[in-house]
């Protein structure tokens, strides 16, 4: 059924068309290309029309991170608009992160007027419009964005807008580009008709062959030695209970290379933590699943003779140039669809009963091992200085649940915690562009405004993502979230670099790294205090527990964000 509404202009039937595609938030980081748009929202506003409701956020990094968090906690893809050919170039690192974790969003910019003379609305009336202008702006991101396009007069609006969400939505999901001439969108119009339906709706659910299902279902049944490795199939949080039923049905240990989800649940038997390498050489039969490096080739190398299976929504990982680790056998699509089949389908052939309760018996015994490591750890932590990682994250663990959302960006010892529910934890994006946490902890709060939002991060974390901008933005749109930044006064990512190439060069033999050292005497707290938040710094061990208990205290029960400078080894 079609809708008629007045729109003065093209601004106007854009925001109005988002509204009715169910976009909720507009994440804009403004420029001079933002006056139609601005334009458009103050008569919006006169109607008390309210969607999509504008967030001001003043860094580009801020931005694209809040709208990655919120899609990620709700699977809704949301707006960001940033400012011509800078904003993109600011933005550009955590779309990078974006398109790496498949998270869907309509990115768009404004674009340099086109027009330099007349009575147009909205040609070039500054000294940047020329100076701004790029021959193809969206080249800046089509390697990282699956499609790219720009509004042109007289455009199908709908068409176009309605073609960027589906494609967006569409597995493999990941950004997509629009760019947003100033003319254009501020062209007069008479009105606006468009249909209540989108015009073209996302691919998704896709599922392997009956075939491949009972190929590979034969592979693991008769298998001696299965495991699964994973990283991000808890993307899809429906996607957890298929594969606890598939690991359950072989006695199956599922590794985690990196967790950038909760993708099973830390208190199962079958849990078998991060360190793949032993299992990796000794399995005949592998699963891999939305997994992009399971293991380090350069260390590991599986069996000549294991069968690998790979599964997911683009299992070859085809975004990225060189990538080659062996897929005997290749499952695209849905992961929760593949998984409860692949499951059915073990059951159906059936595996010997004692052969499954002695390797659930065995991955038990190991994780005991594993878990009480890691307890000594933290014990040997207690009154260290500078701050062990492994005690802070423990006395942390001790306050998190499923009524919380823990963001972990180089921030927290992540074996020291243990997640059994969908979307209670969520690690930096494969990519690795830092920055990622504080906005998307900020856009996690918004989503889940029940939760309570923990972002941890190291400081070069903390710099990279505009702390700044985090805590102006939590302050203005009441989303309390509690930071804690691992102050350790070093890139440790480059230090480990450079001590793993040359591990017995010059550097390591001196102690001596350049360009890796930040000042941990640096107060990161008082940038939260300047936003009338709770800033503590803490170097004594001893104030741990205590202070993780003010600083929830100002974000549970004054309803303000903290931040805790935790200055660390």
């Amino acid at each position: 059924m079609a809708k008629k509404v007045e729109s003065e202009t093209v601004a106007e039937a854009y925001l109005e068309l988002l509204a009715a595609r169910g976009v909720e938030y507009f994440f804009g980081n403004g420029g001079t290309d933002f006056a139609p748009i601005l334009e458009a929202y103050a008569k919006r506003f006169s109607q008390e029309q309210m969607l999509p409701k504008p967030i001001p956020v003043p860094h580009e990094v801020t931005a694209v991170a809040m709208a990655h968090g919120y899609t990620m906690v709700t699977g809704k893809p949301q707006v960001v608009m940033v400012h011509t050919l800078p904003g993109t170039a600011n933005a550009t690192g955590s779309i990078l992160n974006a398109a790496r974790a498949n998270v869907p969003m309509l990115f768009t910019a404004g674009r340099t007027p086109l027009t330099e003379e007349g009575d147009l609305s909205g040609s070039r009336d500054g000294n940047i419009h020329w100076a701004q202008e790029s021959f193809d702006q969206g080249s800046m991101v089509r390697e990282w964005v699956k499609w790219d396009y720009e509004l042109r007069p007289d455009a199908d609006l709908e068409g176009v807008v309605d073609r960027a969400l589906a494609i967006t939505q569409s597995e493999p999901a990941g950004p997509v580009y629009l760019t947003l001439p100033r003319e254009v969108l501020g062209k007069r119009i008479e009105e606006f008709t468009y249909s209540e339906k989108p015009r073209m709706s996302p691919a998704r659910d896709r599922m392997p062959s009956a075939d491949l299902i009972e190929q590979a279902a034969k592979v693991l049944a008769a298998a001696k030695n299965p495991i699964l490795i994973t990283r991000a199939s808890g993307r899809d949080p429906e996607a957890m209970q298929p594969l606890v039923d598939l690991a359950e049905a072989l006695g199956m240990p599922v590794y985690e290379a990196g967790m950038a989800f909760v993708n099973f649940p830390h208190n199962s038997p079958l849990h078998a933590g991060g360190n793949v390498d032993s299992a990796v050489s000794e399995a005949d039969a592998i699963v891999l699943l939305e997994v992009d490096v399971p293991w380090m080739p350069k260390r590991t190398t599986p069996k000549d003779d294991a069968t690998i299976i790979a599964i997911g929504e683009d299992p070859l990982f085809t975004k990225y140039p060189v990538r080659g680790f062996r897929a005997d056998m290749t499952l695209a699509g849905a992961p929760k669809h593949t998984l409860k089949a692949l499951a059915a389908a073990v059951k159906k052939i059936g595996v010997d009963a004692a052969t499954v309760t002695e390797r659930v018996a065995k991955s038990g015994e190991a994780r005991k091992v594993r878990v009480a490591a890691a307890d000594a750890r933290a014990e040997a932590g207690i009154g260290q200085t500078p701050i062990s990682k492994a005690y802070f994250t423990r006395e942390l663990a001790k306050h998190l649940g499923d009524d919380t959302i823990l963001l972990s960006e180089l921030g927290v010892d992540m074996t020291q915690v243990s997640f059994n529910a969908p979307g209670t934890t969520y690690g930096i994006p494969p990519a690795g562009s830092l920055g990622w946490a504080i906005g998307a902890a900020l856009g996690a709060k918004l989503a889940a405004p029940e939760k309570t939002v923990v972002c941890t991060c190291g400081d070069g974390s903390y710099i990279f993502g505009s702390g700044t901008a985090g805590h102006i933005v939590s302050e203005a749109q009441n989303l309390p979230v509690l930071f804690i930044v691992w102050n350790n006064g070093i890139w440790n990512a480059v230090k480990n670099s450079a001590k793993n190439m040359n591990p017995d060069g010059y550097a390591a033999k001196t102690d001596t790294w350049a360009i890796t050292t930040l000042s941990q005497s640096f107060n990161y707290e008082m940038i939260c205090q300047a936003s009338g938040g709770y800033g503590e710094r803490v170097d004594d061990p001893a104030e741990v527990p205590a202070a993780i208990k003010r600083a929830l205290h100002a974000v549970q029960v004054e309803g303000r964000q903290a931040l805790l400078n935790i200055v660390g080894a």
